[in-house]
């Protein structure tokens, strides 16, 4: 079982190859350079790396949002293409999901966070004990407000995950003393986490083809909202 997994899901890029539950290769870049320019070059590289081909991949996994609409488009894009000419199976990974397998082993509450604009995060909430994570919300936009309330009902030990780790944080401002950041290298999304949430994923059969694969956004983009706001049309 071999899985070509991509996240470009915000400022950083990555992609990683996972063999049987077992990360064999992974290349990551955090700079100002577009994915339209790194990702594929990296892809290509990767799979030379770890000599693999494209035709020896059981499937392509990507994180199909939430995250910078360009960005997830980029992503989704790039993993439908790989896959397409050999008809390889794909996975759509919650980008929030597959921050929170950043925290295996860890035992806590996770709150993967993304900086969302406007004092909003796209937000999911994750309970880890061990190697096994249990779901506790959908995937969301909200307020940092609102999760403020939210955390504040919460006694156990919380760790925030994400991009938007740091405007979280400045937002709580020390007052949530169960409230901490993850390490810096556990804390940004990454595909090889992306790959071991699809390993899980292709294991249960939960597949689309090429043609299914789709980015998945919580909220309209910007320039809709504002065209909506001028329109008059609820958000």
């Amino acid at each position: 079982m071999k899985i070509l997994a991509i996240d470009t899901s915000a400022t950083a890029a990555s992609v990683a190859v996972a063999e049987e539950d077992k990360i064999i290769g992974e290349y990551f870049i955090n700079t100002k350079l577009t994915h339209s320019q790194t990702l594929i070059p990296m892809a290509e590289q990767l799979l030379k790396s770890v000599s693999l081909s494209v035709k020896d991949l059981d499937a392509v996994a990507v994180n199909a949002g939430p995250g910078s609409f360009t960005g997830v488009r980029i992503g989704v894009a790039a993993a439908k293409g790989i896959a397409f000419a050999d008809e390889i199976p794909c996975i759509s990974v919650s980008t929030l999901q597959s921050m929170a397998y950043n925290m295996l082993e860890s035992d806590c509450i996770v709150c993967a966070v993304m900086d969302a604009r406007c004092q909003q995060v796209y937000n999911a909430m994750f309970k880890i004990i061990g190697k096994s994570v249990e779901r506790l919300t959908d995937d969301r936009a909200l307020s940092l407000e609102d999760l403020k309330l939210e955390l504040e009902r919460i006694n156990d030990k919380v760790v925030l995950v994400g991009d938007g780790t740091e405007i979280t944080e400045k937002f709580f401002d020390g007052k949530l003393s169960n409230v901490v950041s993850a390490p810096i290298n556990k804390r940004i999304q990454n595909a090889s986490s992306t790959a071991i949430v699809a390993c899980r994923m292709l294991k249960e059969d939960k597949t689309v083809s090429s043609d299914e694969l789709m980015p998945v956004y919580l909220r309209l983009p910007q320039a809709q909202r504002e065209l909506n706001k001028k329109l008059g049309v609820k958000q």
